[in-house]
């Protein structure tokens, strides 16, 4: 550390004394105050001058280490918290997302002064690999947190991972490992990091919930050293990206124009290690103990997770079950449970709190939908909604499948349709009024699916209802998905007599 602080710059963590104790208080705070502390100081390294390129990074990757712990308890928290209010969300992305933005920044400038300065790119180029390994992961951790709230990602963050990446090709340290953040955070490479995040964004993060993106962005760490990447393409190439372009990684259909910065990468023998872990998982309903989720999670969690990781990294891509249409019209949309069994009960017509969405293509099993964000804070990944098509009386029932941001103020959501004719009823069930929809119409002795409220579920007690003039009893059978505050479920029918 001699040497750093030459220009005694007129900053608390110029003194080591000073900055041991920051530090110190930093990893002792809650995670709240904690993060919020650090991404002041990340703020405050990367605006003082005074500071050399080898100190300011020392002193960045103290606070980092500090931090870093409760950062994950943050975001973790953030995933399989519960639902919170709107301005509770908004505010904990906010300081997440800050956190990591601070971070990259105070970095950028390590590596930026270094630049400027071949005396102080000289004291610096022993901890190069390290900084670029950090730079990676502070902007991957950027991009992940805006892949949590469905995008808008700007291709800017993509040209700034890709030079980091290619400048540590050309410096040589891209294979080799450091530790950015000191022991406690292991050893990483520059490589190993870009990749990490080029296969995040390839898992198609749009189609899950925020708790499944956690998982499997745990999930990718583990698999990672099985993945093929390199600047030649080979068999078992599944996707593409120029890192010296503001684009993201794209599947490999045909082979790109040939350009410095391409590069290519597949699963390898990663498909296979996530099939022998499903096998194990569905067989002893455990968790095996070499995987990290940073949680206890179920089977039933966790499984969907890997069948979806499988599908995005499968050498052949995903194929649509029905044609699309291009098309441009109007839907009328009310979301969850209580406001379309109002809407489908409605026989006068006058509930008033139907939005108008435009859709931009259809096919038999859904739509995918444009519409404005604002004051739409519910729509996510898995929200129920009703759908009435434009110029049309009837409803349909959906389930959101796809989110992305495209910019602050309007998103596109792919939406699945559960039921072209449902039905409103109310049920007796134990005795107690419960709010159902039929999604299937009913027939005697036969299976049909309902539509309900995750507690208004229970094995074992029947639901009663009056139906075209007959009593009818439902019989639950199967539960065959839940969302936040919806289940659908299948019953057995019955006609009871009058």
């Amino acid at each position: 550390m001699l040497g750093f602080f030459s220009a005694k710059p007129d900053h608390p963590l110029a003194d080591a004394k000073e900055a041991r104790r920051i530090v110190a208080e930093i990893a002792a705070h809650e995670p709240v105050a904690a993060l919020g502390e650090a991404a002041g100081w990340f703020e405050s390294l990367a605006g003082v001058d005074g500071f050399s390129p080898a100190a300011r990074f020392e002193r960045v990757a103290e606070i980092a280490a500090a931090s870093l712990p409760q950062a994950r308890r943050q975001g973790r928290d953030f995933l399989s918290g519960a639902r919170q209010m709107r301005l509770q969300e908004q505010q904990a992305w906010q300081r997440n997302q800050d956190y990591w933005t601070q971070l990259a920044h105070a970095l950028d400038r390590c590596l930026e002064e270094a630049d400027a300065d071949a005396k102080a790119a000289e004291a610096l180029r022993p901890r190069l690999g390290a900084l670029l390994a950090g730079l990676l992961i502070a902007h991957g951790g950027r991009l992940r947190w805006f892949r949590l709230r469905y995008g808008p990602i700007d291709g800017s963050l993509w040209t700034r991972l890709g030079d980091l990446y290619l400048r540590a090709v050309r410096e040589r340290l891209a294979e080799r490992e450091a530790q950015p953040f000191g022991p406690g955070e292991g050893a990483t490479t520059p490589a190993a990091e870009y990749l990490k995040v080029l296969v995040f964004q390839a898992s198609s993060m749009d189609n899950l919930l925020p708790l499944e993106i956690g998982l499997a962005e745990r999930f990718i760490a583990h698999f990672l050293p099985h993945f093929v990447f390199g600047a030649e393409v080979r068999p078992e190439s599944v996707y593409w990206v120029d890192a010296a372009k503001p684009l993201p990684p794209t599947r490999l259909a045909k082979l790109p124009d040939l350009s410095p910065g391409l590069r290519f990468f597949g699963p390898g023998q990663a498909l296979a290690a996530v099939q022998r872990m499903r096998e194990r998982i569905a067989a002893s309903g455990a968790l095996p103990a070499e995987v990290n989720l940073g949680g206890q999670y179920s089977a039933a969690v966790v499984l969907p997770v890997l069948d979806h990781l499988a599908m995005c990294w499968s050498p052949k891509p995903p194929t649509r079950t029905f044609p699309r249409h291009r098309i441009k019209s109007r839907v009328g949309i009310v979301g969850g449970l209580p406001a379309l069994h109002q809407c489908l009960g409605d026989t006068l017509g006058g509930f008033d709190d139907v939005e108008s969405w435009l859709v931009e293509d259809v096919s038999q099993g859904g739509m995918g939908v444009k519409l404005p964000l604002r004051h739409n804070d519910w729509v996510r990944v898995g929200a129920l909604v009703g759908m009435q098509p434009e110029g049309g009386d009837n409803w349909l029932v959906g389930a959101v499948r796809r989110f992305t941001r495209e910019t602050e103020a309007q998103g596109v959501v792919g939406i699945e349709t559960l039921s072209k004719t449902p039905r409103a009823v109310t049920a007796a069930a134990g005795g107690f009024e419960t709010a159902l929809v039929l999604l299937d119409p009913p027939r005697d002795d036969s299976s049909i699916r309902v539509l309900l409220a995750p507690g208004d579920w229970e094995e074992g007690i029947p639901l009663v209802a009056r139906i075209d003039g007959r009593r009818w009893r439902l019989h639950p059978d199967e539960r065959i998905e839940a969302g936040d505050d919806w289940l659908v479920g299948r019953c057995v029918a019955e006609v009871l007599s009058d």
